[in-house]
């Protein structure tokens, strides 16, 4: 099932997306059924109103307490920055201000010139969690989403953490949905900066895997329904300008494309 958040003129609403393939790629008939409340407050029904995709304007899929993002967690990314591969994860959190939908603009800061994509699979959480176990961890999840993980690269540098350079307003694409029955296991990411393929990689490749992340993050603060968790990006990052179009794409779950333009 591919869950989204919409807006129809001045209504909010969730929904289920229905007319997409295999891989979350929507057909010219594609259409969301609005649901009678929001998904993680348990059972959920159908409203009866149907729109065409084309006619909604997609949100960001959830509206996070925290978004916790992982650093280093494929090994190439990890060399490609200069770095070590961690004995063990490293987050960092983003405030929620960072999210945008697809079809939204990624605002570059003045502050910075050297901005970067970072494509991620995201991981939304179901239900409360705290100190619970790797083989239990994936009982928790929701559902899971495509995250650009953009990060002023010279900021990150000068500052020596990462809250400034990954924390600027519209740093967060999420969406286009989220998928609830795909395998974290084996996805292929990509990004494509105008049409230019950039990073391509399969979560296989990750140090940590979903179930490690999630029960490590639970292990330090509780996770809340809704809480969104980064799960890191592969090797091929590179800089954004204006008048960039980035698309992220992740198998079985869709893409989400942004334009890049100045603050």
């Amino acid at each position: 099932m591919f869950i989204a958040r919409a807006s129809y003129n001045d209504d909010v609403f969730y929904c289920v997306v229905e007319g997409l393939d295999e891989n979350g790629i929507p057909a010219a008939d594609a259409t969301v059924e609005v649901l009678d409340k929001h998904p993680l407050l348990g059972s959920v029904s159908t409203t009866g109103a149907v729109y065409s995709l084309a006619e909604v304007r997609l949100l960001p899929p959830v509206l996070p307490t925290k978004i916790i993002g992982i650093g280093k967690n494929y090994a190439d990314h990890a060399k490609e920055m200069g770095g070590e591969v961690p004995t063990e994860p490293i987050c960092f959190l983003k405030p929620s201000t960072t999210l945008i939908g697809t079809g939204d603009e990624i605002r570059l800061p003045w502050q910075s010139e050297h901005v970067e994509h970072e494509v991620e699979l995201a991981v939304v959480i179901a239900r409360p969690a705290k100190n619970i176990s790797k083989e239990e961890a994936l009982d928790y999840v929701f559902g899971y989403t495509i995250a650009n993980d953009v990060s002023a690269r010279d900021i990150q540098k000068k500052d020596g953490q990462w809250t400034r350079a990954k924390g600027f307003d519209s740093f967060l694409p999420l969406g286009p949905w989220i998928a609830t029955h795909v395998d974290p296991s084996n996805l292929d990411l990509k990004t494509y900066v105008n049409d230019e393929l950039k990073q391509s990689s399969n979560t296989s490749m990750m140090v940590n895997d979903v179930a490690t992340l999630i029960s490590w993050c639970s292990e330090i603060m509780t996770l809340l329904p809704g809480d969104v968790i980064l799960t890191g990006t592969p090797a091929g990052v590179s800089p954004i300008v204006d008048g960039d179009v980035v698309q992220c794409v992740i198998s079985g779950i869709g893409e989400i494309i942004n334009t890049v333009e100045p603050a």
